[in-house]
């Protein structure tokens, strides 16, 4: 983990988390795995943890753990609220958007990674295919790859400055 506050961001991709899901999880499965978030040229706002998604788009929770598999941060939403948990600090958001804008400093589309993290668009927002040839799809501004979803990788990347990429790795069942 390269910095705490960077965390909460990670329940966008959403997406950024009881069981493990392997990549093609039902919709109420818990997703786990690897999750990186990088602000481009930004070290400060690069962050790295274990990851358990849990919920939707409307209420759930996201843990991010420590290497030695501490939590890090925990983060949790209802359609009414959100909130942030560092150490013994706790801060309130009015949605999980506010709270990934407010941890990350951009906005990342909480709703849409917890589609994204199923390998599919969300049905939120308009999609299209990629022009580039990789499999997945463009969405809310953000390049999805979908190339090496049979192995449980998923990478986002927003290229409008500055540049996000979030990166997911999910677990296979545990």
């Amino acid at each position: 983990m390269t910095r705490a506050l960077g965390w909460p961001a990670l329940a966008a991709l959403g997406l950024l988390l009881a069981a493990c899901a392997t990549p093609r999880a039902p919709a109420d499965a818990v997703l786990s795995g690897r999750l990186s978030v990088r602000v481009e040229g930004q070290d400060d706002r690069a962050l790295a943890a274990a990851f358990e998604l849990s919920g939707s788009a409307d209420a759930g929770q996201l843990r991010l753990s420590s290497p030695l598999g501490t939590t890090a941060a925990w983060a949790r939403w209802s359609p009414s609220q959100a909130w942030l948990r560092i150490g013994d600090t706790e801060t309130r958001h009015a949605d999980l958007d506010a709270l990934a804008t407010a941890a990350l400093g951009e906005p990342v589309p909480i709703a849409a990674l917890f589609d994204w993290l199923r390998g599919r668009a969300w049905a939120g927002a308009p999609a299209s295919a990629r022009s580039d040839g990789v499999a997945g799809f463009n969405q809310l501004g953000w390049q999805v790859d979908l190339g090496r979803w049979a192995e449980g990788w998923i990478e986002a990347v927003r290229a409008a400055p500055p540049v996000i990429t979030v990166r997911a790795k999910l677990e296979s069942p545990g």
